[in-house]
């Protein structure tokens, strides 16, 4: 099957989510490097998503192979990505657990609202910025876990070249971290509770 450019690049991006388990998930790489790959790999998966979307639009190359494909490519970078993190970082444990639950409930429900209304009603869902930014949101989450133990890391390396000493660092002090996970959940909560109170009236529960 022929495929245009951004298509090709959603495709890739669904191709990077396994290989990004896998750096992610063995134990053979060191920590510190596993992260900054998955970090690599995620922000390049991210970049695509943004490509994609500029040229099948500036191009006129929108298909519905691209409509299909674009938003579980997304979906599944962004919770394989989250499974990542709930495997190899114990500390942020159930946290992950708790956003893992919260991002996959809020992605059913809206892809469930959006089918049944669309095919019903034949009203197109379109993404709106509470949307985009819960995106946004969740990209800079998953990329702030990996880079900021790989950040921590770095400083301790210069702090000790500086002073000469091997410096003590408590490695579970992340606050980046939790900062961006907690906007990103109430990004997901929001904007998935806009989507569903701004469509409910199309949900007739006669039909």
């Amino acid at each position: 099957m022929k495929m245009n450019l951004p298509n090709r690049l959603t495709v890739l991006r669904l191709c990077l989510v396994p290989v990004l388990l896998l750096v992610g998930m063995l134990t053979v790489i060191p920590f510190y490097l596993s992260c900054l790959i998955c970090a690599v790999l995620f922000i390049g998966t991210a970049v695509t998503d943004m490509l994609d979307g500029k040229i099948a639009r500036k191009n006129n190359l929108i298909t519905d192979f691209g409509k299909f494909m674009d938003p579980i490519a997304d979906k599944f970078m962004v919770i394989g990505a989250m499974f990542v993190i709930l495997y190899k970082f114990e500390n942020l444990r159930t946290l992950m657990i708790i956003t893992l639950m919260i991002v996959v409930f809020r992605e059913l429900a809206v892809t469930s609202m959006r089918l049944v209304v669309s095919t019903g009603q034949s009203i197109v869902v379109a993404a709106n910025m509470l949307g985009k930014v819960k995106t946004v949101s969740q990209i800079v989450a998953v990329s702030t876990v990996f880079l900021e133990p790989v950040v921590q890391l770095a400083a301790r390396w210069i702090g000790e070249a500086i002073t000469g000493e091997c410096l003590a660092w408590r490695t579970d002090i992340v606050p980046l971290t939790w900062a961006s996970i907690l906007f990103c959940l109430v990004m997901t909560v929001w904007s998935g509770m806009n989507y569903i109170l701004s469509y409910w009236k199309y949900l007739d529960p006669q039909k």
